[in-house]
């Protein structure tokens, strides 16, 4: 078992490499064409000099991740109610709701005054008395 193990870790690595690759977008990929690596890793795959080189010179760099810190960068997804950008459109979202509302009521009242004849001064002297 212990001499299969160097080999598995060879695969696993060249699996990886491989995936890692395929999955990088190409305008991302350093000192080769996207298409080039994968040739190389396929090729040399048997000397494990593909996946090395893949990593040495072809991948590209990351920056820090929250997490183990390898893979891809994980985004970090905020609470909305801890996100300033967030709380800010509340606030013109709801002044917004606000000045619509305003705006209904006055139109309300300026039809309640039409339908019962009052006169919009507010003297009342268009209202019939039974």
């Amino acid at each position: 078992m212990l001499r299969i193990l160097p080999f598995l870790l060879m695969f696993g690595v060249g699996v990886y490499a491989f995936i890692d690759c395929l999955t990088t977008d190409e305008n991302e990929v350093r000192g080769l064409p996207k298409l080039a690596w994968v040739f190389i890793l396929l090729l040399f795959w048997p000397l494990f000099l593909g996946p090395i080189g893949w990593f040495i010179a072809g991948r590209p760099r990351r920056e820090k991740s929250a997490g183990f810190g390898f893979g891809r960068p994980r985004t970090v997804h905020i609470a909305p109610d801890d996100n300033p950008e967030f709380l800010a459109s509340l606030g013109k979202h709801n002044q917004e709701h606000e000045d619509l509302l305003k705006q209904w009521e006055e139109d309300l009242k300026r039809r309640e005054d039409e339908i019962r004849g009052d006169d919009p001064d507010g003297g009342g002297e268009g209202r019939t008395k039974d």
